[in-house]
């Protein structure tokens, strides 16, 4: 694909972009450091308005933007703080429901376009699903033009009233460490460290990774470890990641005496992935998953449920079982772990269809050509 180039005519100042973050997941939070790589690279000016622990982590003054500490969306200097960064921005491109809830109030009777990418659907139950519904109305209604991650996300856009909703290429950050780069033998010796410090050399290792909300299925991950419990050597389960759900899961996996570890927050989630002998997403719903995504491009199998759009991603490179059934996931973890073969056919399907999955330079093609068309007609300085 041959890429836009931004850098500025004769005449015209660089665009000037603000891309918003709330806290930033980790989806979101490597596509705008991804994005900001090549923005800058073609000339565009960019700013990153987000909490100063997303900077710290994702290092987006590294990728050579300008980044304004805002804090997370709780905090009512927020909207302020946001406003004054996007005084002078030609375009602003917000990620995420409550970034995007935060960069329209801010520029509440400003004609700057705004983009809306949504990575992933807002959960939520009873009156706060109401709440939630009102602030997406209210988001894409505002929004010049919705980015959905999904074909799904797409229509929920435009059933929720946005005049201009597509969708959107997003590239998973090309991983640290692939099969087939770097020396073998370090790669294994980085996996043995791994396993070695989870416990983990001489068992099967089956790795998770998301908050510990209620979507994410940990219940029903739960359910079925116990009959992973007859297995010899027994399976080790590993969740990695924070949230509401700890203190009942911990108590579970206590009370029950699961094979399971809640390993909390890493920095290393893709070192993690590629250590697993399967990674498991038992999720009520989801859009393009990250850990999907890791696990296919290093080439570790993966039993996910079939719901939101993992189908679409992952085609036949995965095992995809319902939501919700902790039978139907344990009998597939169980054929895998005793079937070599088929786990081996996986990691090569897996490979084939991560190769099919957007670039990020591919990326970045397709949002500088909204911005060009968004922001052709500023005037010359």
């Amino acid at each position: 694909m041959s890429l836009v180039s931004s850098h500025a005519p004769t005449g015209r100042s660089p665009l000037r972009t603000v891309q918003v973050l709330g806290g930033g997941n980790a989806g979101s939070s490597a596509h705008v450091r991804s994005l900001a790589l090549g923005l800058v690279a073609r000339g565009v000016r960019v700013t990153v308005c987000a909490p100063a622990e997303a900077d710290r982590a994702y290092d987006f003054t590294g990728a050579g933007a300008d980044h304004v500490h805002v804090p997370r969306s709780s905090d009512p200097t927020s909207v302020a703080m946001l406003r004054e960064a996007c005084k002078h921005a030609d375009l602003v491109h917000a990620h995420g429901l409550h970034a995007s809830f935060r960069a329209v109030l801010a520029l509440g009777g400003r004609r700057t376009p705004l983009v809306v990418t949504w990575h992933d659907r807002a959960h939520a139950e009873g009156a706060r699903a109401h709440l939630v519904r009102l602030l997406e109305r209210r988001v894409v209604r505002a929004a010049t033009v919705v980015l959905g991650t999904t074909s799904a996300l797409v229509d929920r856009a435009r059933g929720t009233g946005a005049r201009d909703a597509r969708l959107a290429a997003v590239a998973l950050p090309a991983p640290r460490r692939s099969p087939d780069d770097g020396d073998a033998e370090d790669l294994e010796a980085l996996r043995s460290k791994v396993r070695a410090e989870l416990g983990s050399l001489d068992r099967p290792l089956l790795v998770a990774v998301g908050s510990l909300d209620r979507h994410r299925g940990y219940d029903t991950l739960l359910d079925a470890s116990r009959a992973w419990c007859r297995l010899d050597p027994m399976p080790l389960v590993v969740i990695a990641g924070e949230g509401p759900l700890r203190s009942a899961l911990q108590r579970r996996i206590d009370d029950e005496d699961l094979p399971v570890q809640l390993i909390g927050g890493r920095d290393d989630v893709s070192d993690l992935i590629a250590a697993a002998d399967l990674a498991l997403l038992p999720s009520r719903w989801e859009a393009r998953s990250v850990l999907a995504q890791e696990a296919l491009h290093a080439r570790v199998p993966l039993v996910a449920t079939g719901v939101g759009a993992i189908p679409e991603l992952v085609g036949d490179a995965a095992e995809l079982v319902p939501y919700g059934d902790p039978v139907a996931l344990a009998e597939t973890v169980v054929r895998l772990l005793g079937d070599p073969e088929r786990r081996a056919r996986l990691r090569e399907k897996g490979a084939r269809q991560a190769a099919t999955w957007p670039t990020e330079d591919e990326t970045v093609a397709q949002v500088l050509s909204v911005y060009d068309e968004l922001t052709r007609h500023r005037p010359l300085i």
